[in-house]
């Protein structure tokens, strides 16, 4: 027996829809890795369309249709690809989609030169009407000592945990590994996860000796991005959440790089 198709349906509310999919799609993916070649992780993906005020709803099983098809692919380097064929799919003029997935580096221990493993929160949205419009982010930790702390203590500083996400648009190619770079050559210490007694007195004594401010980190981060012409957009926000506040202090820069 056919049945009716009721997302066809013609509708007299005469209201377009900007953004209608689905969300929160857990799926494997595979993307570039510096070292690697590739690595396999796991993504939260948002997909979405636009929705013309003619018709009543859109086919959900049709965005996890394409996504299917390109399951063996590195799908970052196949968004143009991917989107149009949702456009396609779905008969809509502009596509969307949102990812984020962990990202695993191999750390060296500072001193005992132990290996461990990593993880960074990766993010990328992007859009397609005419012509392709995509940002990529990551988000890193990094330890910060309070400059103010040093200067007014006899001995010792506070210091803090700080997530810090840069965000980019650019030409050519980017590696995610790049501005995980960025992020950790620009605070008082990087983070390990794991850390002999060695490292433990060696990543202490760098942070004492390179107090930054959240302003600090979020400016040498921005000098960094300018000088790589390859990216002509970025935001960076950095949060510390404070060892002896009962709250985080906070910083935010977004430019053109043109």
């Amino acid at each position: 027996m056919i049945q009716n198709d009721i997302q066809n349906q013609k509708d007299n509310r005469n209201i377009k829809i900007d953004k209608v999919g689905v969300k929160n799609i857990s799926y494997p993916i595979i993307v570039e890795d510096r070292t690697n070649k590739t690595q396999h992780t796991i993504a939260n993906i948002d997909i979405f369309v636009d929705l013309t005020e003619v018709f009543r709803g859109t086919h959900m099983s049709r965005f996890l249709e394409v996504l299917n098809s390109y399951h063996q692919e590195v799908l970052i380097d196949n968004l143009e690809a991917f989107l149009n064929d949702i456009k396609e799919k779905l008969g809509s003029n502009t596509a969307y989609i949102n990812l984020s997935f962990p990202y695993f580096i191999k750390k060296i221990a500072p001193v005992s030169k132990i290996e461990s493993l990593l993880n960074y929160q990766c993010e990328l949205s992007a859009s397609l009407k005419n012509e392709l419009d995509f940002i990529i982010g990551v988000t890193a930790p990094v330890t910060a000592l309070c400059p103010c702390s040093k200067e007014i203590s006899e001995y010792g500083a506070h210091n803090q945990r700080s997530a810090v996400t840069l965000k980019v648009k650019y030409k050519g190619f980017v590696w995610l590994e790049e501005l995980i770079e960025y992020i950790e050559s620009s605070a008082s210490c990087e983070v390990f996860p794991l850390l002999k007694r060695v490292d433990e007195k060696f990543v202490t004594e760098q942070a004492y000796d390179n107090p930054y401010f959240v302003e600090d980190i979020v400016r040498e981060i921005a000098i960094k991005v300018k000088e790589d012409k390859r990216i002509t957009w970025f935001s960076v926000e950095a949060e510390n959440f404070e060892s002896i506040h009962n709250h985080s202090a906070y910083a935010f820069i977004e430019q053109d790089n043109v």
